[in-house]
Order: structure tokens, then C-alpha cells, then sequence
């Protein structure tokens, strides 16, 4: 691996320790999910109590996220994964009740509006409804505490479904406040903006390719992420190959190789790409950026791999 990219491993990897929500987003297919699982990790293994959760239904059949944990799905209720990691599902459903709950001063006609089917069916419908009980259900677990006043989650990682669904959801508090600019919607979103909006308690942390269209789409989700007033707080560039080449050898390779069909060919200026990947990164997304090497192993291993990397890089 040559200078350049052993400068970026050494970007201390301060975030999943500092940081009380982290949300973990990107495109599809760049190894989202298994980061997740791996920061995670990292941080159990420095001493932090971790919640990871993903946002869907609890009728799924399939989370890769919890197979990473040996399950097949995550409930809405928080459970027991592994020793310094719980997680659970973020239910719309589960905030909704909560709000209601908030407002409503007796439970047992909490439970017959979560029961009515025409309730159901506005929730499902109304635009943002969706967004604010995930929100909500989010808002309940950055506030859950221990007995000595502590937080029950010190570090919670949220695996984002996609680029859409993020943006949507921290965009969230400012699109509702301006339509409902007071009531009992108002004050949850204020209260929510205090913990999403400031970059001392929660922060973005993007996933992407060292390849050109990954990092055009991670460089236009920085953007979206800022507009929508959340901390992009690390990039971490995945599947880094180990480049082994200094600068007058690959000039040397270039020229050689240059118009010959020769085995590793591909290989050898997919090492330049990425070179140029990290440095345009570097350049443009005002933020750390933190490579993660490729790895040979899967699942499970993959993501002890992962963590170790993470974990040798975080402050002492």
C-alpha cells in the first residue's frame, strides 16, 4: 500500500466513540450494512454500549443486518445481539403509538386508535407520517436511561435503507415545522432537531466505492446531507486494494504495460483509480475520509476484519 492511501488509514476514527447517533448511508451495493455491523463492533470493543437499528416492518422475512448477528430479522423491541451490542427494528408504528401516547392521557384509547383500521390506513398514506414514527421511535431511544441517569444506548448506528430514505428523514423536522408550526407535532420535531441537528451528538457517516460513480453520488449526498442541516462526519471509502507500487515503479509499470494485454492489467489500474478516488474525496467532501482495506473473508469474519481496522485506528 503506498503513502497516500497509508495517510488515510491513519485518519483517527473518532466518530463511532464521540458521536451518540451515528446514521450510516450510501448507495446500494457499496457494503453499507456490513459497516455497520462493524462500527458497531468497534465500539463494543472500546468499551461503548451500541444499539444498531434498521428502519422497516416487523413482518420482513429477511435482514442482512441481523444475519450478520445470526438472526434472520430485528424486532422493534431492543434485544440482546452480542456482548456491547443490542438492536432492535425502527417501527413507524412504534413512534406512532409514542406520540399518541403523548398526547392522549389514557392508554386504552392508545391502543384502540393504534387498532382502527381508518388510522392505519391515513398513516400509511399521509406523506412524511411514515418518516415521523420512525423519527419518533429514533427520538425514544436517544432518550432511554439507566437508573443513575446514563443513557441505556451510549452509541446508536442506524442502518439507512438508502440515500432517499435519509435525506428524507433528516430533512423531516424542518418540512413538517413549516407546515404544522405549532402543537404537540411541533414539539417533537423541535425536541428531535436538538439531538439530529447538532454535530456534537449525531452525525452522517457515508459508505462508498473508491470507483467514479460511488464517489459522484457519495459527493451529491454530502451536498443533500448539508442542506438538510446533518454532519457528514466520516467517508468511509470500502474494498481499498493494497497498492504495493511506489510512484516510480507504477511509472515504470505504465509505460511497459501501456496497448499489452497482460494478466493483472485490470488490477494494476484499478490501484490508480482508486488512488484518484480517495484524492477527489479528499479534495471535495470537506469531511474525513477513512479507507477501509479489501478483505478475502465473509459475513461474520468479514466484519470482525472490519471492526480490528477500525478499532486500531480509534483515539487512545
Amino acid at each position: 500500500m503506498n503513502g497516500a492511501t497509508e495517510a488515510v488509514l491513519a485518519q483517527p476514527w473518532q466518530d463511532h466513540l464521540t458521536k451518540r447517533v451515528l446514521l450510516v448511508t450510501g448507495k446500494g451495493g457499496v457494503g453499507r450494512t456490513t459497516l455497520t455491523a462493524a462500527l458497531a463492533r468497534a465500539a463494543a470493543q472500546a468499551g461503548r454500549r451500541v444499539l444498531i437499528a434498521e428502519i422497516g416492518e416487523p413482518d420482513g422475512d429477511y435482514s442482512p443486518l441481523a444475519r450478520l448477528f445470526g438472526r434472520e430479522t430485528l424486532p422493534p423491541q431492543v434485544i440482546h445481539l452480542e456482548p456491547g451490542v443490542k438492536g432492535c427494528l425502527l417501527y413507524s408504528r412504534v413512534g406512532h403509538a409514542l406520540f399518541l401516547e403523548r398526547v392522549l392521557p389514557i392508554t386504552t384509547l392508545v391502543r384502540a386508535a393504534m387498532r382502527s383500521k381508518a388510522l392505519n390506513k391515513l398513516l400509511d398514506a399521509a406523506p412524511s407520517f411514515n418518516e415521523m414514527g420512525v423519527f419518533n421511535h429514533l427520538l425514544s431511544l436517544i432518550k432511554e436511561t439507566r437508573k443513575d441517569g446514563e443513557p441505556e444506548h451510549q452509541l446508536i448506528i442506524v442502518d439507512m435503507p438508502a440515500t432517499g430514505h435519509t435525506l428524507a428523514l433528516t430533512a423531516l423536522p424542518d418540512v413538517l415545522l413549516r407546515l404544522m408550526p405549532t402543537g404537540p407535532i411541533s414539539e417533537l420535531l423541535r425536541e428531535g432537531q436538538k439531538y439530529l441537528y447538532d454535530p456534537e451528538f449525531s452525525a452522517a457517516t457515508i459508505v462508498t466505492l473508491p470507483e467514479t460513480l460511488p464517489v459522484t453520488e457519495c459527493l451529491e449526498l454530502v451536498d443533500g446531507l448539508r442542506k438538510t442541516r446533518v454532519k457528514v462526519g466520516t467517508i468511509l471509502v470500502n474494498k481499498v486494494v493494497a497498492d504495493p507500487f511506489d510512484e516510480q515503479e507504477r511509472a515504470f509499470l505504465d509505460t511497459h504495460i501501456a496497448g499489452h494485454p497482460f494478466f493483472g492489467k485490470t488490477r494494476f489500474l484499478t490501484m490508480a483509480q482508486i488512488e484518484k478516488s480517495i484524492d477527489r474525496l479528499q479534495r471535495h467532501a470537506g469531511a474525513p475520509v477513512v479507507a477501509v482495506p479489501e478483505f478475502p473473508q465473509t459475513g461474520d469474519e468479514l466484519v470482525s476484519a472490519i471492526a480490528e481496522t477500525l478499532h486500531s485506528h480509534a483515539p487512545r
